[in-house]
């Protein structure tokens, strides 16, 4: 298999929306720790093309703003048509005081601040902000964004957000435009697999990004997240498949895990990985991509990489051959769940 191959996402519909299996990722390009020089975003999102990628993802928060703007110029070098567009909602952005702004990881950022708004008309404004800010008049997919307990501090907290996408008309806003043909699909790009659960529990998905919660190191979402979107067919978008470095790294000084400092199981379990992976010759990022495609009802990943030779790097581990053996060993020494699917 190669990268441009098709994984169809929202196939019970008549329009389903088709996915190569790796994607971009738009996080970095909005300056995530530190400033990309936009010279340097312009060439990474043109790498991604070049090496295959047809999904590409956003959000209004990357940089607030940033991101997208990046994108759409992107977008207008390599055609709207010729690729899937996706980004978020769930954060408006409104024009502040200096004092105000809200970068959360962001640097060289805009003056604005985030407000939170899951509601019908947050909803429709989030849309419309976000195809001006991209230049294009048609977004593939809506993903609500961060409505998850990490976010908003307490489980309590992120019900709120939950009832306010019900009751306030959010998720009715986005049925709207998928039936009204504005978007293909709607899901939620979140980092826990519960709030998923809850959400799908609630209402009618198309699709979900999951950030670092299906990986090599954790898989509790096959208890019962992943079974249900099994059984309702909806598709998975992984993200942070590398659980923010450590899977991509090694278990090396200064390695991270969910974006802090790799506890000591943490990098215990993932050096008895990289025994594994030297005892089969199989690079440590090729086993951590192929791993979660390896799922049903996953259809992409979204890898972070802002340079051409990562991307490169990135399509050539997906296809390097890994042996059955490989996997079979993994799951016999316990480091990958008995119940874990396999490529």
């Amino acid at each position: 298999m190669n990268i441009a191959e098709t994984r169809l996402l929202n196939a019970r519909t008549s329009r389903p929306v088709p996915l190569t299996r790796l994607g971009f990722g738009g996080a970095p390009l909005g300056n995530l720790y530190r400033v990309i020089p936009e010279p340097d975003a312009h060439a990474a999102l043109m790498s991604a093309y070049a090496v295959g990628m047809r999904y590409f993802d956003t959000a209004p928060q990357y940089g607030l703003g940033i991101s997208e703007a990046r994108f759409g110029r992107a977008v207008a070098e390599f055609g709207r048509d010729s690729i899937v567009l996706s980004t978020k909602v769930g954060r408006l952005l409104v024009d502040c005081a200096p004092h105000e702004v809200t970068p959360d990881a962001f640097v060289g950022v805009p003056q604005k601040r985030i407000v939170f708004d899951y509601s019908y008309d947050g909803v429709m404004r989030s849309h419309a902000d976000s195809k001006a800010r991209l230049g294009v008049e048609r977004i593939d997919m809506l993903l609500v964004h961060d409505i998850g307990a990490e976010t908003h501090g307490t489980i309590e907290a992120s019900e709120v957000h939950v009832r306010a996408l019900f009751d306030g008309g959010g998720h009715r806003a986005l049925t709207e435009l998928r039936d009204g043909g504005e978007i293909l699909a709607f899901g939620a790009g979140v980092n826990e697999w519960e709030v998923c659960e809850r959400l799908l529990h609630l209402g009618d998905f198309d699709c979900f990004m999951l950030a670092g919660r299906y990986t090599l190191l954790e898989q509790q979402a096959l208890d019962s997240f992943l079974p249900l979107c099994e059984r309702r067919d909806v598709g998975i978008i992984i993200g942070s498949p590398f659980n923010s470095g450590i899977l991509a790294t090694g278990a090396i000084a200064g390695a991270t895990y969910n974006y802090a400092p790799a506890p000591a199981p943490v990098l215990e379990r993932v050096r008895r990985i990289e025994a594994v992976c030297a005892a089969h010759e199989v690079p440590l990022v090729a086993a951590s991509l192929q791993f979660v495609l390896g799922h049903p009802v996953v259809r992409n990943v979204v890898a972070g990489a802002v340079s051409e030779p990562e991307l490169r790097s990135n399509a050539a581990q997906l296809a390097f051959p890994i042996p059955a053996s490989f996997w079979s060993d993994l799951r016999s020494e316990g480091l990958i769940r008995a119940d874990a699917p396999t490529p």
